[in-house]
C-alpha cells in the first residue's frame, strides 16, 4: 500500500455533468470531473472542468480549489465578486451561497471534505 497519491487523470474516464436546470442563470455550462482520490471519510480530490455559463452554487461541503486554466467569476450573495484565473487558490466553505460564472472554460484541481450526514 502506498501513502502517496498523485493527482493524475491519465486513464481516468471523466464523469460528465451540468448544473441542475433550475440553477442555470445563463448559457449551457457542462462539467467534466476526474475523481483521482476518494476516501470513506468523505474526502475527494481530482480535476474539474466547466464550460462557459453562469449558475447558482450552494456549498454544504468544504472545498480547496486551485485554478489551472480559464477565467471565472465567483460572486457571493452579498454581491462580493472575485475573478479567479490560473494560479489562484482559494477555499469555499460550508454555507457559501452565490453564483459561479465561467467566462473561459475553467479547469481546477480540488480537494473536498464532505460534511458528515446527521444520522
Amino acid at each position: 500500500m502506498t501513502f502517496f497519491a498523485a493527482i493524475n487523470t491519465t486513464g481516468i474516464e471523466p464523469e460528465a455533468g451540468a448544473p441542475a436546470p433550475d440553477r442555470i442563470i445563463s448559457g449551457q455550462p457542462t462539467f467534466r470531473t476526474w475523481n483521482a482520490e476518494e476516501t470513506a471519510e468523505g474526502l475527494c480530490a481530482g480535476i474539474w472542468e466547466a464550460t462557459p455559463g453562469k449558475w447558482r452554487i450552494v456549498y454544504d461541503e468544504w472545498e480547496f480549489c486551485h485554478i489551472l486554466s480559464g477565467l471565472s467569476v465567483i460572486t457571493e450573495d452579498d454581491g462580493q465578486a472575485r475573478t479567479v484565473k490560473p494560479g489562484d487558490s482559494f477555499v469555499l466553505k460550508p454555507g457559501f451561497k452565490g453564483t459561479w460564472e465561467v467566462l473561459e472554460t475553467t479547469r481546477k484541481e480540488y480537494v473536498i471534505h464532505l460534511r458528515p450526514q446527521a444520522s
